[in-house]
């Protein structure tokens, strides 16, 4: 039976619990909060191997969730003990107890982290995204693939609702991932008949000089990125299959030019590195039954410094056209370890300030 007062006791000060009057109940935790920001829980009732499961190889998950909230975690069998801002804290405790609940398994490390991504969100697994998960599933290997944020299931939605869809935003919030999603659940269900994948063949700052092979040997290390996220989403001797019957293909943005794509879903990746002239070739190749989605990130741009991003230049020109969506992520959309938010927010930050 659980308090109806929630999950956590608040272990008062003696002349406080005089004042207010003690907290009375089963509870299956106890915290105590002290001034000095920490927070104290005891899980009920203890089960070892639940405790294994929650802390992980080497306590792996609890530094998983010190990063996450920014808190230092000790612990002495089923009593955990967190130090470091009120608020955080007590975040830190309900994660350790949301997670221990769900500790009759192993937990992994992405278990860990898709988790905290929600929790962090302030969300439980099952809460803001309820109504993406009513709608219609999508058709990939990975059965527990859904939208992790608000803003990534706009981002599904206007995939499947609009012929040509941007995601622009930070690494690491799905945009490419999810738009291989919808192209390979759209090529499932028959809505197209091939899928394109492209990216500009554009080095990240460096110089890597001749590279040895034919020309895929060549181009496929910029593609790499689209293959693996086919691989996890089809399994690799489907893809190759698919491949060699060019109903996927995967290509550098420059084999585009003089194409009409019909009846296709076509991915422009890594846009941010298009010049404004590549960006409109490429959205002019779309013909009938065809489908496109264009992500990038306008703070990873690698191209010279007096070339403006194709990218920029079309959220610019084609915000007002009509049948065209736009879906703008942010820091809190990440889906990656908790601290590459953090690192985004802190370069955003820089830049801020340098732009001043």
């Amino acid at each position: 039976m659980r308090n109806p007062q929630g999950p956590f006791a608040l272990s008062l000060p003696q002349p406080l619990r005089d004042h207010y009057g003690a907290s009375t109940g089963e509870r299956a935790a106890t915290v105590s909060k002290a001034l000095n920001s920490v927070v104290e829980l005891r899980l009920a009732p203890e089960d070892n191997r639940r405790l294994a499961n929650l802390c992980g190889p080497m306590d792996e998950n609890l530094r998983q969730i010190e990063a996450a909230f920014d808190v230092t975690i000790g612990r002495r069998g089923s009593s955990f003990r967190f130090s470091g801002d009120a608020a955080q804290a007590e975040k830190g405790a309900q994660a350790i107890e949301h997670f221990y609940n769900r500790a009759h398994d192993e937990l992994s490390l992405d278990d860990i982290q898709l988790g905290l991504v929600e929790l962090t969100r302030g969300r439980t697994l099952k809460g803001i995204n309820a109504d993406f998960e009513e709608g219609p599933a999508l058709r990939t290997r990975r059965a527990d693939l859904r939208a992790r944020t608000p803003r990534q299931g706009e981002y599904i939605e206007q995939i499947r609702g609009h012929d040509i869809t941007f995601g622009i935003g930070p690494a690491g919030t799905g945009k490419t991932y999810l738009a291989v999603a919808c192209a390979v659940d759209a090529l499932e269900r028959e809505q197209v008949k091939r899928l394109v994948l492209t990216r500009p063949a554009v080095e990240a700052g460096e110089r890597l000089g001749f590279l040895p092979g034919d020309l895929t040997q060549k181009v496929d290390p910029y593609l790499r990125p689209l293959y693996d996220a086919l691989y996890d989403l089809m399994g690799f001797d489907k893809v190759t299959r698919l491949i060699e019957r060019h109903a996927i293909e995967v290509a550098p943005l420059a084999f585009m030019r003089g194409r009409t794509l019909n009846h296709a879903f076509i991915i422009l990746d890594e846009a941010q590195n298009t010049t404004p002239e590549q960006m409109q070739m490429f959205l002019t190749r779309i013909g009938f039954g065809a489908r496109a989605v264009v992500t990038g990130d306008p703070t990873q741009i690698d191209l010279p410094k007096h070339v403006k991003s194709g990218l920029m230049d079309a959220a610019d020109v084609l915000a007002g056209v009509r049948g065209l969506a736009f879906t703008h992520f942010q820091s809190e959309d990440v889906v990656r370890h908790p601290l590459v938010g953090r690192i985004v927010d802190a370069y955003a930050a820089r830049r801020a300030e340098t732009d001043k």
